[in-house]
């Protein structure tokens, strides 16, 4: 499935859903951010999609981790919640989504890089060059909370 993202465009078609969703910030001891190269819309982002029912918030975040980067990671703390009405989420399918995201922190506790059917590509980019990258800018947004030390509380929309 592909999806075309809005972001603060009236052109955008009215949204029928709004679906959980987490994203994680996951950094080595280098600093470097781990992220992918989304198969359905061509952009680099965070690890992440939705919470099945019966998951939790973490649960959500340690399965798509695994996922789409083929790391296990550890939950560590919350860069904060992303709630824009302005970012519009068209699926292939006629779904119409409004933004609504949970981005964590995590570390790594094992497991390697490896791509999926969400994921063409599986990095761990140096902070120092994410301007190389093309992210959509909600997802830069959350990028750039969570690499923020000076951050000491976390982001609400």
């Amino acid at each position: 499935m592909t999806r075309l993202d809005y972001f603060d465009d009236p052109a955008a078609p009215a949204v029928n859903s709004v679906v959980p969703s987490v994203t994680v910030a996951v950094r080595d001891d280098g600093g470097r951010l781990l992220l992918i190269h989304r198969t359905d819309n061509d952009l680099w982002a965070l690890p992440g999609g939705g919470i099945d029912p019966g998951e939790t918030v973490r649960q959500a975040g340690v399965r798509e981790t695994e996922e789409e980067t083929g790391y296990h990671v550890r939950i560590t703390g919350l860069v904060g919640i992303y709630t824009d009405p302005r970012h519009v989420i068209v699926y292939s399918d006629g779904e119409v989504r409004a933004q609504f995201s949970i981005c964590m922190r995590a570390t790594v506790t094992g497991g390697s890089a490896r791509i999926s059917g969400e994921s063409s590509e599986v990095v761990w980019q140096p902070v120092d060059r994410l301007g190389e990258l093309e992210i959509h800018p909600s997802m830069r947004l959350r990028i750039d909370h969570a690499v923020d030390a000076t951050r000491t509380e976390p982001f609400l929309t």
